[in-house]
């Protein structure tokens, strides 16, 4: 099972699940989500321990969001064809996925991981250039990702 199946199954994505998360309203009320939560662990340094609540209403909204919306009437949205692409993707080990949409989407969930790790020692320590180059890089990956996942 893959790491991405594996946080899938954590987040307790089953097929209703998956069928209201590919409403484009889940996918696009998901994207802030990385920046918000960026600058809540930041606010840290302006209201000190509070900034827990605003941490845990965004990883709240992280877990509820892809339940919330009803499934949509089409699937033909990029935001529809994405989340089912990356469902697709995540089944890769039972349901082959053709070699030419391998190689990108597992670059770019590198390059995002990479710059994930950019983001957590920027708001560790507090450097602004770290932090914002690490939210940039994160969160264009996974949009770049989930670009080729409306390929699949």
């Amino acid at each position: 099972m893959t790491i991405e199946a594996r946080l899938a199954r954590l987040h307790r994505m089953d097929d209703a699940t998956w069928a209201r998360h590919a409403n484009p309203w889940s996918v696009w009320t998901r994207v802030p989500i990385l920046p918000l939560l960026a600058l809540a662990v930041w606010s840290r340094d302006w209201i000190g321990w509070w900034a827990a609540l605003p941490v845990a209403l965004l990883l709240g909204w992280t877990w509820i969001n892809p339940r919330l919306f009803p499934p949509p009437h089409s699937l033909e949205s990029w935001g529809s064809r994405a989340v089912l692409g990356e469902r697709l993707w995540l089944a890769r080990d039972e349901v082959p996925v053709p070699a030419r949409h391998r190689l990108l989407p597992a670059a770019l969930n590198g390059l995002s991981a990479a710059g994930g790790l950019v983001l957590l020692y920027g708001l560790a320590w507090l450097v602004p250039w770290a932090a914002l180059a690490g939210l940039a890089v994160a969160l264009l990956a996974k949009l770049w990702f989930l670009d080729r996942m409306t390929w699949l």
